[in-house]
């Protein structure tokens, strides 16, 4: 697998007894990494961030704040996670994105926390959106399993949302604290994104020999503002919930104008 110069800085930032590693990946993510790896390091005994090549000063600050850098080409989500998770020093991995923040309370937790063979363990997710933590519209609450044992779990999925392949018969612990997700820095940034995340979709539905029909190129859309604004609560977020109902609507138009193209372009 292609790699590169590794970068291990010393650090003097106070570290967890529990023996995990954190893997970040990490692409111009200077606005947000520095909180992300400060605290990740008050649990973990190695950080471990792989780079896809940032050049806005990304590099330098996990660098400062005691990260193990990696220059790593870009394979996916789910594979480049992988590769991390590999390289790491521990087999217990705490998956983290750069966009990611533990609360104190979750550091507690993770720091007090034995992890034991046959579970995985759930942290609970909010989201800000713009400034403002959004607490309906299908956004939350929002659990994600991110702590788990590497020689049993992995990530998959080749596109758009990564999912870990976890044994069926494994307990799913929810620990106390939460994960703020600083997801969005302003409207501009929801729209670049809901463009390339519509995109990956259609090929992934592409790649599936799916095809965009009529009842959901045109059915679609307006079930989706519905589920997001009143089966989800999104009424109850106020202008936010009523804007992300909005665009979860235009994202799904999106996706299937797109994948029409691409069969047309086919």
């Amino acid at each position: 697998m292609p790699q590169s110069e590794i970068r291990n800085p010393k650090s003097e930032i106070e570290c967890s007894a529990i023996e995990c590693s954190a893997i970040v990946i990490s692409h111009n993510v200077a606005h947000t990494i520095g909180p992300c790896v400060e605290a990740l390091r008050r649990v973990c005994d190695e950080v471990l961030v792989l780079d896809t090549q940032s050049t806005d000063g990304t590099i330098e600050i996990c660098e400062k704040l005691g990260a193990t850098v990696v220059q790593q080409d870009w394979h996916g989500f789910a594979k480049t996670k992988n590769i991390g998770n590999q390289m790491a020093r521990h087999d217990w991995i705490l998956s983290i994105d750069a966009d990611e923040v533990l609360s104190d309370e979750l550091i507690a937790s993770l720091r007090n926390l034995q992890p034991q063979p046959g579970h995985v363990y759930a942290l609970d997710r909010i989201t800000s959106y713009c400034g403002y933590w959004v607490r309906h519209s299908g956004w939350y609450p929002d659990w994600k399993v991110r702590l788990f044992h590497r020689k049993h779990v992995e990530w998959q999925g080749d596109f758009v949302h990564e999912t870990l392949r976890i044994p069926a018969d494994y307990q799913e612990i929810k620990l106390q604290g939460k994960l703020f997700h600083y997801s969005y820095k302003d409207s501009d940034d929801h729209l670049r994104r809901i463009e390339k995340y519509a995109r990956l979709a259609a090929e992934e539905q592409f790649a599936k020999g799916k095809r965009a029909n009529f009842a959901k190129r045109w059915l679609s859309p307006p079930a989706r503002f519905f589920k997001t604004y009143f089966l989800k609560l999104g009424i109850l977020d106020g202008k936010v919930g009523w804007v992300l109902s909005w665009r979860n609507a235009q994202m799904v138009r999106l996706r299937y104008r797109l994948l029409d193209e691409i069969w047309r372009g086919k």
